[in-house]
């Protein structure tokens, strides 16, 4: 069986690299054909389009950025022609609606969906340990439980399509909400002329922390966020999601909101392509700016 996979950059290529380390054969497309050419120098096949790919490939990974990417990659004329008898696995970011829509879109076309966003990084990716969770009809997760078992020890099925969407971005806001009130605390602290160790020792001992405050740390006190595993735009864009996804089941959404304008401040910064952790540069600013 030979895969696809649509969208090589941080976490495409990464699960790019991990299938191919297991002996997974794989067919590629990214629109920036540069970005692919490690992968394919590791063994991976460029496919010309999309829909080459498509023709090519009996099931599909999606690593795209948003759903309007995935409508200008997946949905065009000449994809749509493809899509009979494929499986479609989306692995981004989406809101439930869209994911559902899409998932429409493609069985309409002859095509199966799930969608498979996951829970990790650039590491986990690359050692297959990612947390996949699973929206779809119980028998295509059976059916590709094994090929997504290579990304993680044990894919778990959530639900019907827009049911993992919806786990995933309750999991991602989180990331911009505990970030930015550890950054707010850590700042404070710092602020106060206070030393950082005994407040982490204290909290490290509470029912309060959380293992990501250590492990973005280091970024904060250094203020360094290159490399990133999650960039800050990539975050603005699941809190958005979260917000008008929430807002239509009638919860108020005054906290995301909150955090919301943190990380747009720090996209305006110049942050944008960095670390998420970089919206601390938005908390902890030069006070005579």
């Amino acid at each position: 069986m030979r895969c696809g996979l649509i969208g090589t950059g941080l976490l495409g290529g990464a699960i790019a690299e991990r299938l191919l380390a297991v002996g997974q054969p794989l067919t590629i497309w990214n629109r920036t054909v540069e970005r692919s050419q490690p992968l394919a120098n590791s063994g991976a096949v460029i496919a010309p389009t999309p829909a080459a790919l498509l023709a090519e490939c009996e099931v599909c990974l999606l690593l795209l950025s948003d759903a309007e990417a995935i409508a200008a990659t997946l949905l065009t004329e000449a994809s749509r022609s493809q899509l009979v008898g494929k499986t479609i696995i989306q692995m981004g970011t989406i809101a439930p609606a869209e994911s559902r829509s899409l998932s429409a879109q493609i069985t309409a076309a002859g095509g199966v969906y799930l969608e498979a966003p996951v829970l990790g990084s650039l590491p986990e990716a690359r050692n297959g340990t990612l947390i996949v969770m699973v929206g779809s009809e119980p028998a295509a997760f059976e059916q590709w439980r094994s090929l997504l078992g290579q990304l993680s020890p044990e894919p778990q099925w959530i639900g019907p399509v827009g049911a993992a969407a919806t786990l995933k971005l309750a999991l991602n806001q989180l990331i911009g909400s505990l970030t930015s009130a550890f950054g707010a605390s850590l700042a404070l602290i710092q602020r106060s002329g206070l030393a950082v160790e005994p407040f982490m020792a204290i909290l490290r001992q509470s029912a309060l922390y959380a293992p990501t405050f250590d492990k973005k740390l280091a970024r904060l006190l250094s203020h360094q966020y290159d490399n990133p595993n999650f960039p800050t735009t990539h975050l603005a864009k699941d809190l958005r999601l979260f917000r008008q996804t929430a807002a239509e089941l009638g919860l108020a959404t005054d906290a995301v909101e909150g955090v919301e304008s943190i990380v747009q401040k720090a996209i305006a910064q110049g942050w944008g392509d960095q670390d998420y952790s970089a919206l601390y540069e938005a908390i902890d600013f030069d006070q005579e700016e």
